[in-house]
């Protein structure tokens, strides 16, 4: 249109992709301004969620808002359990039992899995491979299996507690992970021989949505976005918590940055978090999976059921609600996404003050108008948002 342009009256055309196109996951819309297939500018908008997660905290006891973090990255809320319940224990100052520590890295791991499927099964779907979005999806059933085994759920779980784990592992839950896995990592194999070398997947990929490392720095962008670009960042290594330091795994990079890298740096992050997982079940340790602190955690129902101190201080937990000190904390913890970041507040009175959520994915979406869409081609706009990951539970404002 730029050559024929002096000769025509022509002016660019704006296009809404969203909220109701179905890659753009129902809360996004984005509006682009095209000059032929090229985007010149765009536009986007996050906010169609509206679930004020951080504000509802404000209104609930400490332990009440665990069903709101659920909801922030719905595909893997056990990360979100564990990062809120870790800022809590920050400001607590104190630190869980060992064991709760190798569940939580267990549940986190199964977590990261079942995330990383759903977001390359969504990106081979919206690019046209759908034998093998079946395969990734398939391949999240099993892991869901195994996390409605571990917490009664398959998706809203709820099952960190302040001071550790709602419940131990289920009786051979290792056998029964390695059973899962066979069938999940044939799966994600399949799939890999399906995608890596098919020339209609690197043809929409490659080279589709670059960033350096240096933009996505100064963007705050953290996780496999950041990893594909080359930069070996991972707070698991560089500032490992819980108990990851024991653990042998690999970061996975990229070169170029781009939607490509984004697709190899998560399928061999899913096999790390296998290597992970195995390691935890070799070397996990028996002993509480909560600790026993009358002012935050709940008695067993034995106590409850037979004793009075163990009623009253039933009562005393629920109706008071944890004893956190006054004071102010930022905890984060390696999401699918990146990192995920609680900033929380307290005045002492068994409420949050104030609760600040620091989503990977909103950080991610800021890059979207300024770098990754600039003068993308209009076809390219689906790969690059399905690369984000953006889920909109935690990315909405």
């Amino acid at each position: 249109m730029t050559d024929i342009a002096p000769e025509f009256n022509t002016h660019p055309m704006e296009l809404n992709i969203g909220p109701s196109h179905p890659a753009m996951h129902g809360t996004i819309r984005i509006k682009v301004e095209l000059d032929g297939e090229t985007i010149i500018k765009s536009n986007t908008e996050v906010g169609f969620l509206h679930r004020a997660f951080e504000k509802e905290c404000e209104s609930v006891r400490w332990a009440q808002c665990l069903p709101y973090t659920d909801r922030l990255n719905y595909v893997s809320p056990l990360i979100n359990n564990f990062g809120f319940t870790a800022a809590v224990e920050k400001l607590l100052n104190i630190e869980i039992p060992i064991r709760a520590q190798y569940i939580r890295v267990i549940a986190s791991e199964l977590s990261r899995i079942s995330d990383h499927l759903t977001c390359l099964a969504a990106m081979s779907m919206e690019l046209g491979g759908f034998t093998a979005y079946l395969y990734f999806i398939e391949g999240r059933e099993y892991i869901y299996d195994l996390i409605e085994e571990l917490t009664g759920a398959r998706v809203t779980v709820n099952y960190a507690r302040i001071g550790g784990v709602a419940l131990d592992l289920p009786v051979d839950f290792d056998k029964h992970i390695q059973v899962a896995f066979k069938k999940v990592f044939k799966l994600i194999d399949d799939s890999d021989k399906l995608l890596t070398h098919n020339r209609i997947f690197i043809d929409r990929t490659a080279g589709v949505g670059q960033i350096s490392s240096a933009d996505a720095i100064a963007f705050g962008i953290t996780g496999p976005f950041l990893r594909a670009t080359g930069f070996a960042h991972d707070l698991r290594k560089v500032h490992p918590y819980y108990v990851y330091n024991n653990f042998e795994f690999d970061i996975p990079i990229g070169s170029q940055g781009d939607v490509y890298d984004r697709f190899l740096v998560r399928l061999e992050e899913l096999r790390q978090s296998r290597k992970i997982i195995n390691q935890a079940l070799t070397q996990i340790p028996n002993g509480d999976y909560i600790l026993n602190e009358h002012y935050c955690v709940l008695p067993t129902k034995d106590r409850v059921y037979t004793t009075i101190e163990g009623l009253m201080h039933h009562f005393k937990v629920i109706i008071d609600g944890a004893q956190v000190p006054a004071g102010e904390v930022y905890s984060y913890s390696e999401g699918a996404n990146g990192e995920l970041g609680f900033y929380l507040v307290s005045d002492g009175s068994g409420y949050p003050y104030k609760c600040r959520l620091r989503s990977p994915c909103f950080v991610i979406m800021a890059a979207l108008d300024e770098v990754l869409l600039k003068n993308a081609n209009l076809a390219d706009v689906v790969p690059i948002f399905g690369s984000i990951n953006m889920i909109g539970g935690e990315c909405d404002r």
